[in-house]
């Protein structure tokens, strides 16, 4: 048996997952997600793919989630005209995430176009448009969880629910061969408590498994939903009390709905004070509608449908209406997306209301290196947002109970479960240190030995054979520049650090002369 696995995507970071098998009946992903991030990691989305599109045979995809989804459509632009596999909710989600992805792509090179006209650059291209997108999803093929199908010759696969969110699974493959060999792609899973999802499953006595481990590294506090309930109140409570908005930067899919579902249920009751709550999210307000039509699968489906219908919530979609929330003035709650403020209508609100005291921001979601979303978990006094400099005088808080992700001990648990493990663990989908303590955590647990655990670098190959560990292939045609930085912070980040740096030290000169003084030095330093 040759079979043959190149990790192309979410190596040692947390975006862009994406897979290739390689085996003599063909060669398939296991998704093809966009990377996000540091502006050198998103830079790789408009690389070319380091394997031919058009010699790929199908697309077996665990969830809708961008990161492992979003370069679907450039796959396709480039040649690629096989079957996608996902689950019915996954399509459906893919139906509105896609075209929202290829839109915005659209409006935001508008705008770095107009940029480079007006210094004299060469205009550039979207990765792909709303309409790449819509041409793609005839190419969708529905599966049904634990039904048995054939990829390519010589492979089946069997999804599994992941727990993650709607229509999310983990991938089952089986290569023929005397004994077979039997793999399993985690994909995102979810947390042991959530609100809407039914509890993660998965086989075990496997070969070979490739498991995220985004968390890999924390530990959160046990709780119910109940629980974090109470403690989205306390930040409520806490953000009406200051008279200003509520401002939650979230993922458009699970996040938003049950944030929604939460918030309505903790105004009804008295538990907080009301307040108009905005959903300032048109791919979310879309997505909710495929949640409705989802319902009869989710825990609380049929009080999600209730919530939605409360005059609580306002659905904003056009430009006007978001414009119209910023002119709101006293307690209101902002859900926009994106979730690691990237993107999207939060850094719109963010630019609005970040420098005022009575503003409040709640982080629920990962927050990856070099993005908005981390400089404000970490504390920084001020940011650059579209170019702008803002002070943060914000409050803001951070709620870990509404990830979508499980924790280390959850994933340790998660990784015990599909013992005995025959070849290898690979570590994706993580940080460095997540990864790590993902890693010491399974062979604590003897999941594994240490010479079974492997931390893929970007485009890292390997050979797979049953009950054999993985080896690794020396070298590989295509690889793109530096894997051992992707994810990291970038020279773009340190640029905008080093401005922030002048502007405050411009700004606490004692006079002029010493704003010359250090801006002589500064011309100096770049003419040496």
């Amino acid at each position: 048996m040759n079979v043959s696995l190149r990790v192309c995507g979410a190596a040692r970071t947390v975006t862009g997952l994406s897979l290739l098998f390689t085996a003599p009946g063909g060669r398939f992903l296991v998704d093809c997600g966009m990377f996000q991030g540091p502006k050198t990691l998103k830079s790789l989305n408009y690389e070319p793919f380091p394997y031919e599109p058009r010699e790929l045979d199908a697309v077996l995809l665990t969830h809708a989630h961008i990161d492992h989804s979003g370069l679907l459509p450039k796959l396709a632009k480039d040649g690629f005209r096989g079957p996608i596999l996902a689950t019915s909710a996954t399509t459906d989600l893919c139906g509105c995430m896609l075209p929202d992805a290829g839109h915005i792509q659209e409006m935001e090179v508008g705008q770095l176009n107009r940029r480079n006209h007006r210094r004299g650059h060469d205009e550039v291209a979207p990765i792909y448009t709303a309409e790449d997108a819509e041409r793609l999803m005839p190419q969708f093929r529905t599966v049904q969880i634990g039904h048995w199908v054939n990829p390519i010759k010589g492979v089946r696969a069997r999804f599994w629910n992941a727990g993650h969110m709607l229509g999310s699974a983990s991938i089952e493959l089986e290569f023929a061969g005397t004994p077979p060999m039997r793999v399993l792609v985690s994909g995102d899973l979810g947390p042991d408590t959530t609100l809407l999802e039914p509890p993660g499953e998965a086989p075990s006595g496997l070969d070979h498994v490739i498991c995220e481990s985004t968390y890999g590294d924390r530990e959160r506090d046990r709780t119910t939903p109940a629980a974090r309930r109470q403690r989205l109140a306390e930040v409520v409570r806490a953000a009406a009390k200051a008279g200003g908005p509520l401002l939650v930067p979230v993922f458009a899919v699970e996040r938003a709905q049950e944030l929604m579902l939460d918030l309505v249920r903790l105004m009804q009751a008295g538990t907080v004070p009301q307040a108009p709550i905005y959903l300032d999210s048109p791919l979310a307000i879309r997505a909710t509608k495929v949640f409705v039509r989802h319902a009869a699968g989710l825990e609380e489906g049929e009080a999600l449908r209730q919530a939605l219908a409360s005059p609580l919530l306002r659905f904003s979609e056009t430009v006007e209406q978001s414009r119209a929330i910023g002119r709101q003035t006293g307690f209101h709650v902002v859900l926009a997306g994106s979730g690691m403020c990237e993107a999207g209508r939060i850094r719109h609100h963010l630019k609005e209301w970040l420098w005022a005291p009575a503003a409040t921001v709640l982080l629920v979601g990962f927050q990856a290196e070099g993005t908005l979303g981390r400089l404000l978990r970490n504390g920084a006094s001020r940011v650059r947002i579209q170019g702008e400099t803002i002070e943060v005088k914000a409050s803001i808080a951070e709620l870990s109970d509404y990830s979508a992700h499980a924790d280390g001990p959850e994933l340790g648990r998660w990784l015990q479960a599909r013992a005995p493990l025959k070849g290898g663990l690979f570590l994706v989908h993580g940080e460095p240190t997540a990864i790590e303590g993902l890693a010491q955590r399974a062979l604590a647990l003897g999941v594994v030995a240490p010479a079974a655990v492997f931390r893929p670098l970007l485009d890292e190959s390997f050979t797979l054979a049953p009950g054999a560990l993985p080896q690794p292939v020396a070298a590989t045609p295509g690889r793109r520049a530096e894997p051992e930085q992707a994810g990291r912070e970038d020279w773009h980040n340190a640029r905008a650090a080093l401005q922030l740096e002048l502007e405050a030290a411009l700004d606490q000169a004692p006079d002029d002369a010493a704003r010359q003084r250090l801006l002589s030095r500064l011309r100096g330093t770049l003419q040496a």
